[in-house]
């Protein structure tokens, strides 16, 4: 599964349950995110042990889609599987500020900030 447009991609690697993204994501709200809401939902649907979302490499993400992250983090907990481990960069501002609130949605994600 892949979606790529001239700003971002997102991907999915079956083989090590791994949704990257990657770019900047500047959608204007959750109808103009759905392709990567779908994305995130299918890979997780294929209830893997566990699921990684790599976000070292995305630059920038609006409201809009840290809303779209920490509904997709919930709806994970809710469902009590898989197992969701978040990487990020240090080197990315936002990343430091804001995936740390994920985990406080799910304290059992495991968060890698590199």
């Amino acid at each position: 599964m892949e979606i790529k447009s001239e700003d971002y991609e997102v991907r999915y690697d079956e083989a090590s349950h791994t949704v990257t993204c990657e770019g900047s994501f500047r959608l204007g709200g959750v109808a103009e995110y759905a392709p990567i809401t779908d994305l995130l939902n299918q890979a997780a649907a294929r209830e893997p042990g566990s699921l990684t979302l790599d976000l070292r490499r995305l630059r920038f993400l609006n409201s809009s889609g840290i809303n779209i992250l920490s509904r997709f983090v919930i709806g994970i907990r809710q469902k009590g599987a898989p197992q969701l481990i978040v990487k990020g960069s240090t080197e990315i501002p936002w990343q430091g500020k804001s995936l740390i609130n994920l985990q406080r949605l799910m304290p059992a994600l495991q968060l890698e900030m590199d």
